[in-house]
């Protein structure tokens, strides 16, 4: 659990959030919520090195000043990669992991023809489904991508809104 997040905050999120640039007083937390997350989590110097990152938005959400969630993407191009989303383990089920993926979202949607691509966990479905709720489709797969525990990726696919209305119709 994070410093300053405390039993039933879960139920209590509604007001008092806040997301923005991450910096570097916020990565001690993100760090801790990193290592509660993921069987394989990001070392302290690769946060570190991501705030100084020119083509990376690395966005944190906080509750009444406390770190609870981080969001990580790349811009390369016409491309943007989803690297990490994760939100601390009491404040999950809120939508807050919505929150800060439509804050993604907003900045890819805004500039040109920005894809989104992210891999998630074969066996994580609440993740795809929240994936799925804001626009992402399945298109591939890798063998063997994850490790602690082993398992594949399913590689999704988020398009900007000029190209989904360029698309035929689903069906």
């Amino acid at each position: 659990m994070n410093p300053g997040m405390s039993p039933g905050m879960n139920s209590a999120l509604g007001s008092g959030i806040a997301i923005r640039d991450a910096t570097p007083d916020d990565l001690n937390a993100v760090v801790a919520i990193e290592r509660v997350s993921f069987g394989d989590p990001w070392s302290d110097a690769s946060f570190r090195s991501l705030l100084r990152a020119e083509t990376t938005r690395f966005r944190v959400a906080t509750h009444d000043g406390v770190v609870i969630g981080y969001a990580i993407a790349s811009r390369i191009a016409d491309e943007a990669e989803l690297a990490n989303l994760a939100v601390d383990p009491e404040a999950r089920r809120t939508g807050l992991g919505a929150r800060l993926l439509d804050d993604l979202l907003a900045t890819t949607d805004a500039e040109p023809a920005a894809t989104v691509y992210l891999e998630v966990r074969a066996g994580n479905e609440a993740a795809q489904a929240l994936y799925r709720s804001r626009g992402f489709t399945a298109v591939g797969r890798r063998k063997g991508y994850y490790s602690r525990p082993a398992e594949d990726a399913v590689v999704m696919r988020h398009l900007p809104p000029q190209l989904r209305e360029e698309l035929p119709p689903q069906g």
